[in-house]
């Protein structure tokens, strides 16, 4: 199993609740490579979970470590990448992920709300986990659509199925070279 140095195969974004983290585990098994998500590397930076960091930090600070294990990722990660929700509300993460294969695994509200429950740890859907769901769905979409050179819908769909929609699409496409004979990715 690969996993340390280059860039990543694949980076995923997309809502909680999408399943980033569950695909994102299947894909790295069925190409044999690594998997990272950088909300662990956040976790792991900062010495305590996330919902912490807000509570004794704030949202601010989170989306600066956040930016940080992105980039790092990036540039040392091999192997399949999901990022947080949120990361891609960052410019710095938004140019780092520019050159990238990146995947959006969308879910549309209810599944979304139904995956995520009723939000604990998760310091952004305090307050109402169906109304906070929608506001960053409907926030968040066009950014990960922005960087994203594939769209996969999840609602309905088991992770396993989900990952092998995913390898299908990917497995024959490789990264375009420069020229005239570059490969579109697909969309």
């Amino acid at each position: 199993m690969t996993g340390g140095g280059g860039r990543p195969r694949l980076v995923l974004v997309g809502p909680m609740g999408a399943g980033k983290t569950t695909v994102g585990r299947a894909l790295a098994r069925h190409w044999d490579v690594a998997f990272r998500d950088t909300d662990d590397d956040v976790e792991q930076a900062a010495g305590k979970p996330i919902p912490e960091i807000f509570v004794d930090d704030g949202e601010q600070h989170f989306r600066v470590l956040e930016a940080d294990a992105v980039v790092a990722a990036l540039a040392d990660h091999d192997g399949v990448l999901a990022l947080g929700g949120g990361a891609v509300m960052t410019p710095a993460v938004r140019e780092a992920l520019d050159g990238h294969t990146v995947v959006f695994l969308s879910v549309g509200l209810t599944d979304a709300v139904k995956r995520v429950g009723v939000g604990v740890g998760r310091p952004l859907l305090l307050g109402g986990v169906r109304s906070r769901m929608k506001a960053l769905l409907d926030e968040r979409t066009p950014a990960y659509r922005g960087v994203a050179v594939l769209e996969v819908a999840t609602d309905g769909k088991a992770p396993d199925v989900v990952a092998e929609e995913v390898a299908d699409l990917l497995d024959g496409w490789h990264r375009p070279a420069a020229g005239p004979d570059e490969q579109e990715a697909p969309r």
